[in-house]
């Protein structure tokens, strides 16, 4: 039976030391959510690594200024497989990331392109409200 720095595709013992501070309950489905981020004149663009997954499997929603993007794929039970047909098969896979992005952004402004893999979308920026010069009269 191998050890743990055996089963290590580097056996590098750091490797080691970073997993020991890992929070127990580290999710790794974040990292299936790889996320670039881009700031452009008009707005921010996010492209988001979804591989794996139907356009019908993402849901994208916009509430109280956050940007929520999710992703859930479930296989049904009895399904065919290369060598004949599944009695029961479990198979569930879901992650969810959230952005802020700000209270002025309007859901209809948010374009979203899903395409090999990535999903892009196009968030505007917050209008930025102009203070008013109030002239005050003078008695």
């Amino acid at each position: 039976m191998k050890t743990y720095l055996q089963t290590r595709q580097n056996n590098d013992i750091f490797d080691a030391f970073q997993d020991f501070f890992r929070p127990m309950f580290y999710d790794e489905n974040l990292d299936s959510m790889r996320t670039d981020i881009r700031e452009t004149d008009h707005g921010y663009e996010l492209e988001i690594e979804l591989p794996g997954f139907e356009k019908s499997e993402i849901k994208v929603s916009l509430k109280n200024g956050y940007l929520t993007v999710g992703a859930e794929k479930t296989e049904k039970d009895g399904e065919k497989g290369k060598e004949g047909r599944y009695i029961r098969k479990e198979c569930r896979i879901s992650c969810q990331r959230s952005y802020y992005v700000g209270e002025d952004i309007e859901e209809e402004n948010v374009r979203a392109k899903y395409e090999n893999g990535i999903l892009s979308l196009s968030v505007p920026k917050e209008k930025t409200k102009k203070p008013e010069l109030k002239t005050i009269a003078v008695e």
